[in-house]
């Protein structure tokens, strides 16, 4: 394994030019979730828990058209919205979190999807990473999105040392600049899914190896 300093200092340095690389291979790139407005955003990132985003975007293609307000994943019986969402996994515990998380929006929101991470993870079945993700995106707040794809690389480039995804969270804000804490997730996933992925990283074809101190080339 390769040997980098440890230092905050030298982890931050690292992680810039780890960043300005990936900036240069993907210049474009940007959320894959399909939506046209917060509430569609929040409900399609419920739906991404364990799936893809290819996945969810065929589902909500229909499901957006049929459910478009709080009010209407209530108004249907839980299995019918099961059936609607069934082939993003875990259905039963996605349309409880989902028609829960509805209820409160209408209960305590006024029917407005929280601007705020503190109001968002009190929602049913949101946690910390769909939180910052309808934050940065919908809000202009910036948060980092610790997903499994950030979880594995931030771990191989030895940027951390926990599987803990909120310690991940706060340990990353320190080595990455606040306005490029959104931007950043969608670095680490696109390199996850081309290059280093998770059972077959392809090192030898990573922009960033010799930035990498799990680097096998």
């Amino acid at each position: 394994m390769k040997k980098f300093p440890k230092s905050l200092k030298a982890k931050k340095e690292r992680m810039a030019e780890v960043l300005d690389i990936l900036s240069k291979i993907y210049p474009d790139v940007k959320i894959q979730l399909n939506h046209s407005n917060t509430f569609e955003l929040l409900i399609a990132t419920m739906l991404s828990a364990q799936c893809t985003d290819a996945r969810v975007n065929i589902v909500t293609q229909t499901l957006f058209q049929k459910y478009k307000t709080p009010q209407d994943y209530l108004l249907v019986p839980a299995e019918e919205l099961e059936q609607d969402i069934f082939s993003t996994g875990f259905y039963k515990a996605k349309a409880k979190s989902i028609r829960g998380a509805c209820k409160s929006i209408i209960d305590n929101y006024n029917n407005e999807v929280p601007n705020n991470i503190n109001d968002l993870v009190k929602l049913p079945g949101v946690g910390r990473k769909t939180a910052n993700v309808v934050l940065g995106h919908a809000f202009d707040t910036p948060g980092v999105v610790v997903d499994t794809h950030v979880k594995r690389i931030s771990n191989k480039l030895v940027m951390v040392d926990t599987d803990d995804a909120v310690k991940i969270e706060y340990e990353l804000q320190k080595l990455i600049p606040k306005e490029k804490w959104v931007i950043f997730t969608h670095y680490f996933i696109s390199l996850g899914r081309e290059t280093c992925i998770a059972r077959r990283p392809k090192c030898a074809k990573c922009p960033i190896n010799h930035l990498c101190p799990s680097s096998e080339v």
